[in-house]
């Protein structure tokens, strides 16, 4: 039994546990769970879990369904919204087939693999997101639409409101399940809000995301009030995007610092960037994974519509953002078409893979976006290069089927189904009558 294993046992039974929750995440991303009693916790460490993997979107197929849930110790946490009641502490899964092989269409093992190509390479991959989300009165609505919170806009402060209390007791939960924020703001959207994660490893990241999704649903349901993450909610305020920082060290070296290029983006660094811009079309259906994630791609908000770079221009794809000389180590690369929907272990192996492809062929980086690139011409913009991203989950998907990096990244298994998956979800949309249709034509035609 290895220390950390051993440091799990101890700790359920010192602060009497109750019961412990083995979680892992199917293809779309969405948050599987199992409880265990305390006195099988060893028992799956040593064994694992077995379950249907069928019965999970994507995971595997009929005739192979036999799966097993492995917890990794390093991921224990206790979950503090239980209380002291009935203590409960949770574990992150990795899934293997019975004979031990890693499981293809496991989310957090596509990530796992990607990082490994990385670390064949010399790099380690760091993380810092910026998730942005909506906090409803209800999830219920009526012909009006869904109901913010509050009225409140960017930085704004609401004393008393909602949403200050909400956020100050979201980072409090955080940082008591190990996972350190960085800032915590209003953001522009009426009931929306932001809070930053701090900078941690791709693996480590991901896992903290599907925790803050878990924590910022909890504390919404203690404060009687819903939070979601839907990447549009609202026709008329801005979308919630989750702007990633991106970074590559080697060893405790950041190989994106150059102190003698321009904006001291090293050749790494670069290429790095010119790898996400070639390939921003094909991982598009994976970093914006639903249809209503194109509502904020080009509802405007500041969401970045068009394939580009810029050093500090927020109207760009990818910003180079700007850091103190003295703090080389921080320099990063900031991706900002992903969402908050986005299942982040399939998103950053993506956003990885796209980078390394860059350094591996030596992809030359283009001109920057000097301008606001939202008020150039559409002619403009054509003369410059700045492409347009996918219009759709529809054009997306037909844009990453032809993908090899996506399809390799991916797997064989994951690859097919989040187009087939997707592609439902598309015929699904198109048979829908909405309410834009009902009251531009009923009454005229």
């Amino acid at each position: 039994m290895s220390k950390q294993q051993d440091f799990v046992l101890r700790t359920i039974e010192e602060r009497g546990v109750k019961f412990v929750r083995l979680w892992f995440t199917d293809v779309a991303g969405t948050l599987k769970s199992v409880a265990l009693a305390p006195a099988e916790v060893e028992n799956a460490f040593a064994e694992g879990i077995g379950f249907d993997g069928s019965a999970i979107e994507g995971l595997t197929r009929a005739f192979e369904s036999d799966l097993l849930a492995f917890p990794d110790p390093a991921t224990f946490q206790l979950l503090p919204w239980r209380g002291d009641v009935d203590p409960t502490g949770r574990m992150f899964c990795d899934i293997t087939t019975p004979n031990g092989e890693a499981a293809v269409a496991d989310p957090r093992n596509v990530l796992k693999r990607t990082l490994a190509r990385a670390a064949e390479q010399g790099f380690t991959f760091y993380t810092h997101p910026e998730i942005e989300f909506y906090l409803l009165r209800s999830s219920e609505f009526g012909p009006e639409g869904p109901v913010p919170v509050d009225r409140a806009g960017y930085f704004d402060n609401v004393p008393g409101g909602t949403a200050h209390d909400f956020r100050r007791q979201s980072v409090s939960m955080l940082e008591d399940l190990g996972i350190s924020v960085e800032f915590s703001h209003h953001e522009a959207g009426h009931g929306q809000n932001e809070i930053d994660l701090r900078y941690a490893d791709a693996l480590t990241t991901a896992d903290n995301i599907m925790t803050f999704r878990t924590v910022i649903k909890e504390v919404a349901i203690e404060q009687g009030v819903y939070a979601t993450f839907m990447p549009k909610p609202f026709s008329d305020q801005p979308g919630s995007g989750m702007h990633t920082h991106l970074s590559l060290f080697e060893g405790d070296t950041n190989a994106f610092f150059d102190p003698g290029e321009t904006y001291q983006l090293s050749r790494t660094g670069r290429q790095f960037v010119a790898g996400l811009l070639r390939h921003a079309p094909e991982i598009t259906a994976i970093t914006n994974q639903y249809v209503n994630s194109y509502k904020r791609l080009w509802g405007g908000g500041e969401a970045p519509s068009f394939i580009s770079w810029g050093h500090n221009n927020r109207s760009a794809l990818i910003r180079v953002p700007r850091y103190k000389p003295s703090k080389g180590q921080s320099a990063r690369v900031e991706y900002r078409g992903i969402d908050s929907a986005a299942n982040p272990y399939l998103a950053y192996s993506v956003l990885l893979a796209a980078g390394l492809k860059g350094i591996e062929e030596g992809y030359e980086l283009p001109p920057e976006a000097e301008d606001n690139v939202w008020e150039l011409s559409e002619g403009e913009r054509r003369a410059l290069g700045f492409d347009p991203l996918p219009t759709s989950l529809e054009h997306a998907l037909s844009v990453m089927e032809r993908s090899e990096l996506v399809a390799e990244t991916l797997g064989e298994q994951v690859f097919a189904y989040s187009i087939r998956n997707k592609r439902d979800e598309v015929e699904q949309y198109r048979r829908q009558v909405t309410p834009f249709e009902l009251n531009t034509m009923l009454g005229t035609v």
